[in-house]
């Protein structure tokens, strides 16, 4: 009987994700993004469920005391520490590796299991690595956008990492299922809590899906690339993008001054909605002189 249920999960995925999502008028296909019309459809079930159960949740989760919230994010970071300890390994970070490592070992004994951070106030740095971010600097592409239900936003790349060295490096799957499930559901209202400020920037965007679309494939591509190359490739974009917007509104090309006689001086320029200068009345004519 389970088996059969766990069979027939998949189908039903497929059936729900059939009914795929319209693009918005106007809009241009993202290469990016070749599954847009199912990942607009899965975008729609994970905010329903997000309007209904998760955000409401989170607010009330907010009113918690401070303390209490400090903690719950402690616990979590420093549950998540094993998984950059792997990744600092599989990436050469040697440094880093053993930094982590004392980073791990201090907060979960002086901090109380995770609850306080007392490495941070030491001076040991937080890093912050996965699998996905290890494949892509081992020259992995990404692969094309993907929104999974009740899971969220990754890219194919991000996706694999998360199944693989990701899962098992986490201490939390080595528990019951039901700790797990605890333990994963907990995690995810602390980090909804903290994006409820970015709430009012996506929902005034003019397609929240594509916003939260190039937002995250932007701190993927910071994450593998780092600042430098991403600060680049985000400028040409604003260029390509500015210079299409101005393409597209159709105001003419502004005029180019003609050539000005040399030794002549420049015209005046009437500033835009200024009235215009009286004329000047013509300069008669000078008397002939006597012979």
């Amino acid at each position: 009987m389970r088996s059969t249920i766990w069979t027939s999960l998949p189908a039903l995925c497929l059936l729900v994700l059939c009914g795929c999502a319209t693009l918005p008028p106007g809009s241009k296909r993202d290469p990016r993004d070749p599954w847009e019309r199912v990942n607009r459809t899965s975008y729609k079930i994970n905010d329903s469920l997000d309007r209904a159960i998760v955000k409401p949740v989170a607010k009330g989760y907010t009113h918690l005391p401070h303390p209490v919230q400090s903690g719950v994010h402690n616990f979590f970071d420093n549950l998540q520490t094993p998984v950059v300890i792997v990744n600092d390994l599989l990436q050469g970070q040697v440094k880093s590796f053993f930094s982590d490592i004392g980073r791990f070992l201090f907060n979960t004994t002086v901090g109380l299991g995770g609850l306080f951070d007392p490495a941070t106030a030491a001076g040991m740095e937080k890093n912050d690595r996965d699998f996905g971010q290890t494949l892509g600097k081992w020259g992995v592409p990404k692969g094309p956008y993907l929104v999974i239900p009740v899971f969220g936003p990754y890219d194919v790349r991000d996706g694999i990492g998360t199944l693989t060295v990701d899962t098992f490096a986490n201490p939390r799957n080595y528990t019951t299922f039901w700790v797990n499930t605890s333990l994963w559901l907990v995690n995810g209202v602390d980090r909804r809590a903290r994006l409820l400020p970015l709430d009012a920037t996506i929902q005034s965007a003019y397609d929240p899906y594509a916003f939260i679309r190039n937002a995250y494939l932007q701190n993927r591509d910071f994450k593998v690339n780092g600042q430098s190359q991403t600060e680049e490739e985000q400028e040409q974009k604003l260029m390509d993008e500015a210079a299409q917007d101005e393409g597209d509104s159709g105001t003419p090309p502004p005029q180019t001054p003609a050539p000005q006689t040399p030794g002549a001086a420049p015209p005046e320029q009437t500033p835009p909605g200024a009235p215009a200068p009286p004329k000047e009345p013509p300069v008669p004519p000078a008397p002939p002189k006597p012979q």
